[in-house]
């Protein structure tokens, strides 16, 4: 049974007759009559259980861009459908307003028998991972729209929220750094990512190094050797989804920030995108004592939506990263030299007590890459000086600076390059490092 403001309203207007006729047997006998009325009315009301609908969700969508989700609400319940539904969903997945004030997802129909309607709620997720829809809840009144009826029917629905990929912005301008370098000059000394490209004349200035003394003894001049860098190399992103992944960084004023493994997931994403279009091989693996997702075979215009897809469910755990298990992963799905990636923090304690024991094992056969988000709210604290607590705020973030720059010479003096970034300018930065690396035949 539902009751609506008509009937308070009815059971509020019976203080008219009870200052006239002033007994309890007017005041019972006005009552007895509001419900009378409210069951007449109920009894009247279409049957909210025999309503049939469907749900229509697109598959997935990615982070804060909007769709929709589709019901179709059709009557048999042999009278006419008066009333309100309601399309429930999780407060993250952003349901819009109805037709209807009071809530989200709220439509209002009126349906004669056998007649149906296409009810839209606009959706815009703000998390990523599975969003699961609610019941739908069908409230039917009678004739007189003092009451009726209520009941809520299980129709399942699923929208998969894939990342946002913001920093698809940066990728033209890194694509073009890319064709610049696979266009320019070859360079002349042989590094460990390069192949050879061509034979040409020797000139004031070249490297003797590049000479090749048997195709000189073959012809009337000197000639030297060029190298261009080499495709179809291994990249493997590891991305680290243990405790520290969950801090909170971005935070400005009373803005709450987002967790690091957002960041994280940007940059993989960019550079999966880039190191795909210069003809590499990526993989991905989440992980901090079990695998969270894997992406491993895709290539081409499969990787992408396979990136997306895996690492739309992936979220932290509270648990400490195991770095030995990390190391196990690469040495299982690189035999090669390729180049590492891992997505992870530079807290001093973190660094200190897991990754710095094992980053010599993988700098000894890859290149590897460590890129972690730096925390704007701490650069801010570092900037204080109005009283005397921003002064130890200043104090306390300066020697954390001091801290997280010794943990990175550790981190390079093992042979790892180490990129830190805010979380908007770590995906670019990244993307340049891989640039550099690529330009210098490091890979």
């Amino acid at each position: 049974m539902a009751l609506t403001w008509r009937a308070a309203a009815l059971m509020a207007a019976g203080v008219i007759p009870a200052l006239l006729w002033p007994s309890a047997g007017t005041v019972v006998a006005w009552t007895l009559l509001v419900v009378l009325v409210c069951w007449a009315d109920i009894a009247l009301a279409a049957s909210a259980r025999r309503v049939e609908v469907q749900r229509f969700v697109p598959q997935s969508v990615r982070l804060a861009e909007r769709t929709a989700s589709e019901l179709v609400v059709r009557n048999v319940s042999g009278r006419r459908l008066r009333g309100v539904v309601r399309d429930a969903w999780p407060p993250s997945a952003r349901a819009g307003e109805g037709s209807v004030p009071g809530g989200p997802g709220r439509h209002a129909v009126d349906l004669p028998h056998q007649e149906a309607i296409r009810l839209t709620t606009s959706l815009r997720p703000m998390r990523r991972g599975d969003r699961l829809a609610g019941g739908v809840t069908v409230r039917t009144l009678g004739p007189l729209g003092i009451a009726g009826r209520q009941h809520t029917l299980p129709v399942p629905g699923r929208l998969r929220v894939l990342p946002e990929f913001a920093s698809r912005k940066h990728l033209p301008s890194r694509l073009a750094r890319l064709r610049e370098l696979d266009g320019r000059a070859a360079v002349q000394v042989r590094g460990e990512g390069t192949e050879f490209d061509s034979l040409r004349e020797y000139v004031v200035g070249d490297d003797v190094r590049s000479i090749d003394w048997r195709a000189t003894a073959r012809r009337s001049e000197v000639v030297v050797r060029t190298w261009r860098p080499e495709r179809d190399r291994r990249v493997l992103i590891v991305l680290d989804t243990g405790r520290t992944s969950a801090a909170r960084v971005g935070a400005v004023g009373s803005q709450i920030g987002a967790p690091r493994v957002d960041a994280s997931i940007e940059a993989a994403l960019l550079l999966s995108a880039l190191a795909s279009k210069a003809g590499d091989r990526v993989e991905l693996v989440a992980y901090d004592r079990a695998v969270r997702a894997r992406v491993q075979g895709a290539a081409g215009p499969r990787l992408m939506p396979a990136m997306a897809e895996a690492l739309s469910v992936v979220g932290p755990a509270l648990l400490e990263t195991d770095w030995p298990g990390v190391v196990g992963q690469v040495s299982d799905r690189m035999s090669q030299r390729a180049l590492v990636v891992l997505l992870t923090t530079l807290d001093p304690a973190a660094v200190e007590n897991g990754l710095l024991a094992v980053v010599d094992q993988l700098t000894r056969n890859h290149q590897v890459v460590v890129a972690s988000v730096a925390d704007e709210e701490v650069a801010e604290m570092a900037r204080g000086r109005e009283s005397s607590s921003e002064v130890y705020d200043a104090a306390a973030a300066a020697r954390g600076d001091l801290e997280r720059t010794a943990a990175t010479t550790m981190l390079r003096r093992y042979g790892a390059e180490v990129v830190e970034a805010l979380p908007d300018d770590l995906a670019p930065r990244l993307a340049d490092s891989y640039l550099a690396l690529k330009a210098a035949g490091r890979l």
